[in-house]
């Protein structure tokens, strides 16, 4: 007999009835495996089993499809602002239902929304309608780089994007390992900086960028370096550095979020020094 716990994991944790019934789930199998626990019936003919995500869940439950940000971070990809909401795509017409704890972001953006969780692609899609450019750059390139999306998946994000933000697109690149160097080098690029990216200097070793063949600039992470032994590397590498006639600025996640005019302008600072002094 089939099991529909079983059919359930197969079809990614979540399906409808109607399709559990092509094969030949009858209803009476449902009721009797939800009321074992084995399942769960999230809405009127929609069927989980216990092991889905809550986050997915409460898509399901709110009557769409997880997407933007939530899909983005369950893929690891790197996104700007925080949040444990569920952003959930509601098609154009669709009808938010009333769930426990509901803290969900509705989009009533175009399609129609999967059962679950939307694609990578339209994910991406949405993230650039629901938090800007920023964001989208930051997360594109991410996805990018960990090789979540193909090279038809890329065109066709590029093609869905309004013609104003396709340049986006075209300035990302692959080897951007982290959303700081992503946003770093997006908001230098925007008044006219360009940088060099994963510079490999003999003796230094690999940094983030160079700014006029002179100026090292690093983006740390958000978390915080394993107590001396990280900050002792970077004096020594940061010495080399200045050895070979460079000036390295670091900037940590909480200036390059909340602070960047001081970033800028610590930037500026430091190419016209370089320059006067060339």
């Amino acid at each position: 007999m089939i099991d529909p716990a079983h059919l359930i994991t197969q079809f990614g944790g979540v399906a409808k009835g109607s399709r559990l019934q092509k094969f030949g789930v009858t209803r009476m199998m449902l009721s009797r495996h939800v009321a074992r626990g084995n399942i769960e019936r999230i809405r009127s003919g929609v069927f989980a089993v216990p092991s889905l995500p809550p986050i997915v869940h409460d898509a399901i439950a709110h009557g769409g499809a997880l997407t933007c940000t939530s899909v983005l971070r369950m893929h690891k990809v790197w996104v700007l602002h925080d949040g444990t909401e569920a952003h959930v795509w509601m098609g154009t017409s669709g009808k938010a239902r009333a769930h426990a704890d509901c803290a969900c972001v509705s989009h009533y953006y175009q399609g129609e929304p999967p059962l679950g969780r939307a694609s990578i692609e339209q994910a991406l899609l949405h993230l650039y309608r629901c938090q800007g450019e920023e964001a989208f750059f930051a997360a594109f390139e991410s996805a990018w780089n960990q090789r979540l999306i193909s090279r038809a998946a890329r065109a066709r994000v590029r093609a869905l994007l309004p013609a104003s933000a396709r340049w986006l697109v075209e300035l990302a690149r692959a080897d951007a390992e982290s959303g700081l160097e992503s946003l770093l080098r997006l908001r230098l690029h925007l008044i006219g900086i360009q940088l060099e990216c994963q510079v490999k200097i003999p003796g230094v070793g690999r940094v983030d960028f160079v700014v006029g063949g002179s100026l090292i600039i690093e983006a740390d992470g958000k978390e915080n370096h394993d107590g001396t032994t990280m900050r002792h590397k970077d004096l020594k590498r940061d010495a080399a550095a200045s050895i070979l006639g460079y000036e390295t600025l670091h900037f940590d996640y909480a200036q390059l979020i909340y602070d960047w005019p001081t970033v800028q302008s610590a930037i500026i600072g430091a190419l016209i020094r370089l320059r006067d002094h060339a």
